[in-house]
């Protein structure tokens, strides 16, 4: 089949577009062998500027000599936006092979679009041994199939009412299913100075160590410069680096949670 055919098939499978929860899906990874995308793992989550923060550390992860992949969603234009290696889209067959292994392995268990998605886009990244992969939550967090993965840095930006049939009515309820992806030890950056409470608390219960925006680290002009320069620090350290291209507050948000 071609990936259109896939995609078409995908959309009209199982009853429901959306349905939380990770034990069909965990089933499957299981069967797969539980691919790991690569030996470091960067997991996104929040309401806001995700799709930034991630393309923003995958290219200074690659400028560092690191491989990186990504997966994000949902795409804009094309289905291939949202697995890249190295910044190259994936191609139609890259994806075609890895849906008919996930199908392979999938049997008589019933996948969302995007669960079904998701495992395939993890297998992809797993086969192209990275040194990193930055992975973004398509919803919530804690039961999203992206949470298959264990994160070895979790990183968290503002959290607002989004999705509140899903994930809850109010912020607090929002921020403990996006708390979900912490993991215990991995440090966790969050780009709000004070985030809801439950993502302290989880991260205390996990003894995962919190770098919170304007406390342990920041990003500010650098008032030494006329140039549209910013100063990024972090403990001890201090670095000057350019405005991000897209303008907006939160494009710096999203780039202070990046370089921390």
């Amino acid at each position: 089949m071609t990936l259109d055919a896939w995609l078409d098939l995908l959309e009209q499978r199982h009853p429901q577009a959306i349905e939380l929860g990770l034990e069909r899906c965990g089933e499957v990874y299981k069967r797969m062998g539980s691919p790991r995308p690569a030996n470091k793992v960067f997991t996104v989550a929040g309401t806001n500027g995700k799709g930034s923060t991630v393309a923003y550390l995958s290219a200074m992860l690659g400028s560092l000599g690191q491989t990186c992949g990504t997966f994000t969603s949902p795409h804009i234009f094309r289905f291939n936006e949202r697995i890249s290696v190295m910044g190259d889209l994936v191609s139609d067959s890259c994806l075609v092979r890895a849906f008919e292994e996930v199908e392979a392995a999938r049997g008589e268990v019933s996948l969302t679009y995007f669960e079904f998605t998701t495992l395939a886009g993890l297998l992809i990244l797993s086969q192209s041994e990275l040194d990193c992969a930055v992975l973004e939550v398509g919803l919530g967090g804690r039961l999203d199939a992206v949470n298959l993965v264990d994160t070895d840095c979790a990183i968290i930006t503002p959290i607002g009412l989004d999705h509140q049939e899903f994930l809850g009515p109010d912020l607090i309820s929002i921020a403990a299913e996006k708390a979900g992806i912490i993991r215990p030890g991995a440090p966790v950056v969050c780009t709000q100075m004070s985030p809801p409470k439950p993502i302290l608390q989880t991260a205390a219960s996990l003894q995962a160590p919190v770098y919170l925006r304007g406390r342990d680290f920041d990003l500010v002009e650098n008032t030494a410069s006329d140039t549209g320069l910013l100063q990024f620090s972090l403990g001890g350290q201090s670095m000057t680096v350019s405005s991000p291209a897209m303008g907006g507050k939160y494009q710096i948000d999203n780039l202070s949670a990046a370089l921390a």
